[in-house]
């Protein structure tokens, strides 16, 4: 018999390497095949519930690594959640509606005007769908668990019936009207647009001084003055009206190289060197509120511009006097309206100026700046020209600018509710917290919602026009649309005439002939993810209103936060969601914006291929999520290193606990070694802390804490000296038996915290153990245990600070070519009275914690003038003295000792002639 047959050489046929890539997709099919979702609801029967309510991305392209880091942190909190005493059902969800889809399908070649609304918006409905199947593939390749067979989806009819009626509910409360306001609206996008569909970007624009004469200065002005306004957008010149100044500020009147003008006394230095006045002189200071109701005349328009008081003029830039077009401007309209000021708005959905602005009619809005100048200049009005750089709104899907321009549209009306929405807003729980404020100033200064769109590919405003044009919007029809909607899907508003979508016998005053006519604007996007609180949480009986948690990317506080809370403090009268949980970007490794023009994208499904989907939830646990996350590459290159140590270290403890039974072989807590209690103490805590950091979403404390302890107390300190027990002594001895009994505990524990993040490889992991459970995804996490032995747990870790103190001395004898490996030498511990009690105090062999082959405790007194001091003790570092134990590789000066088996020392002489007394027979080789 060779000696290698009579160690106790852990063995398992759980693999080195995971195989990710080729091994995932199986073990996904073989969840689906044994319906483990459905399973853990079952468990979860009764239990108290836990509703994360899941953002619906946009049904429109593969998923991308902001995709994979939302879903999977919602993925690692359900599934904490339904292992830890939850009924926490996850139902994913789908935004479908919108310009996306009709650009793709442009893309395609689709000519929507060559045939009926209803059949082009099949063709949307058609691929949204297609898509939905596509993204599907792509969370379920990440190992989401989620009731991916019945999601909720914007454009299922149930959804829209539940959306029109809480529209519906609007109306009823006054809360939805129809204005003529000056909105975003995207020439390229032919629509409006809400302020989360717009981003920014630097453009280069006109800055543009210009001289209004005075045409009635109520005797304060004489005629042979000018206003000097100022301006970045002159094609809004043709839709000036007036004039605004702060009643506030003080107004110079001033001669100026013999020209008299007016400009805010503040801003008179600056105006005078942009100007290059040569001589100025002030003739007269007026205050603002004097200057209303006079009238300037329009510099090529006969049309008057009256001077009008306005709280949002500035002296930040300009002159303090503000070209005011109310079609153009949010501001403007708002100041106009209290002088009920024609709103002009000479623009077209296409960008092009209407005949509201003669000479300029039939050109592109950005076209007819230079052509505005040039006729300035030939008027004599204008003062300077200069251009500048500076951030402008864009469409965020064209990518191109947007402008304000007035239409009518419908509006859900903010103010009656604010107060509520703001109330609401402070019983929310944010992390980070700095979301509360976030939220809370957009929703105190936001103005009202536009939520119609001129678009084709959406669910449609619900509203009927009599036959004078008044809108017809009672509970009455809508609720008959409602049910028509539930019924047949929307399609249906374009497949029937508006008599066939009126109640049966419908009639109105407004309609004697009983002629109707019907909105043709869909709703905004938003209002359809925001009325989700209503069609999913409300309607589905597995969730709960309001929902526990909504988690999303910080963008969708002017989105999805913004647009939930608003509907549902209007219907519901508080706030849809207890907690927000808000995580940055994912941008390059240098910091930028992900995008496809810059080739810097990064696609799970690439990384899935190289690494596996596993390595991308390990990161996404190992990140900070509170801010922007960069990412490339060779992030998960140095992820993969840590799995491989996560899945080596199990790997080490599932080999060296293959002959242990928990239900026979286990050694209670009592009986346990010291240094073993000590491990379980540590285990304990660390679960405990784990436990409370995934309560607080924190995964990447998680991630640290159980790396920390895989690598510092287990592979460098308790495994690395365990060969010593498991290997070497009787497979049945009580030390070796404490040993497994920690490394089995710590396996099943650390699988069951890890599951969450790490599900694939935890999965794998369970099928080694002796566990009831035939899936780990149907265990409950571990509870809460006793770790509160501190002087157990003090007097550990200052061995273990000795132990890093004898590590150093150890590695400069290997410098010193003293010894090679650790087991070659002796160590001699010179220590203070305190610490000498301590360490023999511990009940251990200390010489077998350290890995060396001699080992003794001696009087600080005795030291040697050799030894390496430190704080408490000195250490010398010796090479042992006699042979090398050909079984345990460690040097003894007993070797030999046993005639019977010459190469061996006592200790192993001793487990070969009580384990394996045949091979000590027949010669031990």
């Amino acid at each position: 018999m060779k000696t290698k047959e009579t160690l106790n050489l852990g063995a398992t046929e759980f693999p080195m390497r995971g195989n990710l890539p080729n091994m995932e997709a199986t073990w996904e099919q073989e969840w689906e095949d044994n319906d483990l979702y459905n399973k853990r609801q079952a468990l979860n029967e009764g239990k108290p519930s836990y509703t994360l309510h899941d953002g619906p991305p946009f049904a429109n392209g593969n998923i991308h690594m902001g995709h994979a880091l939302n879903k999977i942190s919602k993925d690692i909190i359900v599934r904490y959640k339904s292992m830890s005493g939850f009924r926490a059902p996850f139902v994913p969800g789908w935004d479908t509606h919108g310009l996306p889809i009709e650009q793709q399908l442009a893309k395609k070649g689709v000519k929507r005007k060559e045939m009926t609304l209803a059949e082009y918006r099949q063709l949307c409905f058609d691929y949204a769908m297609g898509e939905i199947d596509k993204q599907r593939a792509d969370f379920k390749r990440l190992g989401i668990s989620a009731d991916w067979e019945n999601p909720y989806i914007t454009l299922q009819p149930e959804f829209e019936k539940e959306e029109v009626k809480m529209f519906g509910e609007m109306v009823e409360k006054g809360y939805i009207y129809r204005g003529k306001k000056p909105v975003y609206w995207s020439p390229s996008s032919e629509s409006t647009l809400a302020e989360a569909e717009i981003e920014y970007h630097d453009i280069k624009s006109p800055s543009l001084y210009v001289a209004f004469k005075v045409k009635d200065g109520k005797g304060i002005l004489d005629t042979d003055t000018s206003f000097i306004i100022w301006t970045t957008t002159p094609w809004t010149l043709p839709a000036n009206v007036a004039i605004a100044v702060n009643p506030r500020f003080e107004y110079s009147l001033i001669n100026a190289d013999g020209k008299k003008y007016v400009v805010a006394t503040e801003r008179l230095n600056a105006i005078t060197e942009a100007f290059e006045f040569k001589n100025v002189e002030t003739l007269k200071i007026i205050k603002g509120k004097d200057l209303e109701m006079m009238t300037a005349q329009h510099p090529f328009y006969d049309r008057d511009s009256l001077v009008i008081l306005g709280n949002h003029v500035t002296l930040d830039d300009g002159s303090g006097l503000v070209h005011t077009a109310p079609g153009h401007g949010s501001d403007d309209y708002n100041a106009g309206m209290k002088y009920k000021l024609p709103v002009l708005s000479p623009v077209d959905e296409h960008g092009v100026m209407t005949d509201e602005a003669p000479g300029f009619e039939g050109q592109y809005y950005d076209d007819i700046n230079k052509p505005v100048v040039e006729l300035l200049k030939e008027k004599g009005a204008l003062l300077k020209l200069s251009f500048f750089t500076h951030s402008y709104p864009h469409d965020w899907r064209t990518k191109k600018p947007v402008i304000f321009r007035a239409t009518p549209q419908w509006f859900a009306s903010i103010d009656p509710f604010r107060e509520q929405i703001l109330a609401e807003i402070q019983k929310v729980n944010f992390s980070p917290e700095w979301g509360k404020t976030r939220l809370y100033n957009m929703i105190k200064d936001r103005g009202d919602w536009v939520i119609s769109r001129q678009r084709a590919w959406g669910v449609p405003l619900p509203i009927f026009y009599a036959e004078n044009g008044d809108p017809i919007m009672t509970k009455e029809t809508i609720d008959h649309v409602a049910e028509l909607f539930g019924e047949f899907g929307s399609n249906v508003w374009f497949e029937r005439e508006a008599k066939d979508l009126l109640p049966e016998g419908f009639t109105h005053p407004s309609s004697p002939n009983g002629e109707f006519t019907k909105e043709t604007d869909i709703m905004d996007v938003w209002f359809d993810s925001g009325s989700s609180h209503r069609g999913v949480l409300k309607a589905r009986p597995e969730l709960d209103f309001p929902a526990d948690l909504y988690l999303e990317g910080s963008d969708q506080y002017r989105g999805w936060f913004n647009s939930s809370l608003i509907t549902s403090v209007a219907t519901n009268g508080q706030a849809p969601y207890k907690n927000i949980l808000s995580q940055g970007f994912t941008l390059d490794k240098n910091g930028h914006k992900m995008s496809k023009s810059l080739g810097n994208t990064i696609l799970p499904s690439d990384i899935e291929k190289q690494f596996g989907a596993e390595i991308i939830r390990l990161w996404v646990a190992s990140v900070d999520t509170s801010s922007d996350v960069p990412v490339g590459v060779d992030s998960f290159k140095q992820i993969s290193e840590v799995y491989r140590k996560i899945r080596n270290t199990m790997r080490f403890m599932l080999a060296n606990t293959d002959d242990f039974d928990p239900k026979t072989n286990r050694v209670e807590y009592a009986d346990l070694r010291s240094v073993d209690q000590f491990m379980v103490s540590k285990l304990n805590k660390l679960i405990n802390s784990v436990l409370n950091n995934y309560n607080n979403n924190d995964f990447s404390a998680v991630y640290k804490e159980v790396m920390s302890f895989i690598t510092n107390e287990m592979s460098a300190f308790y495994l690395d000296f365990a060969k010593d027990v498991v290997y070497i002594d009787s497979a049945d001895s009580h030390a070796r038996r404490c040993m497994q009994t920690v490394m089995y505990d710590a396996v099943v524990k650390i699988t069951k915290v890890l599951t969450p993040i790490l599900p694939f490889t935890m999965e794998q992991i369970w099928k080694y153990l002796k566990e009831d459970e035939e899936f780990v995804q149907l265990a409950e996490m571990p509870g809460e245990e006793n770790a509160d032995d501190e002087q157990l747990l003090n007097d550990w870790q200052a061995f273990l600070s000795i132990r890093d103190d004898v590590l150093k001395s150890l590695e400069e004898a290997r410098n010193n070519k003293l010894i090679g490996k650790s087991m070659e030498a002796k160590v001699i511990i010179f220590a203070d009275d305190e610490t000498k009690t301590l360490l023999e105090g511990l009940d251990s062999d200390l010489g077998q914690l350290l890995i060396v082959s001699g080992f003794s405790l001696e009087e600080m007194s005795a030291a040697s003038s050799q030894a390496d001091e430190y704080q408490n003790v000195k250490v010398l570092v010796e090479k042992a003295d006699g042979e090398v134990c050909q079984r345990c590789r460690m040097t003894k000066t007993d070797v030999g000792e046993d005639t019977q088996l010459p190469n061996l020392c006592q200790r192993c002489a001793k487990i070969v002639h009580e384990d394996y007394p045949q091979a000590v027979a027949e010669g031990l080789e």
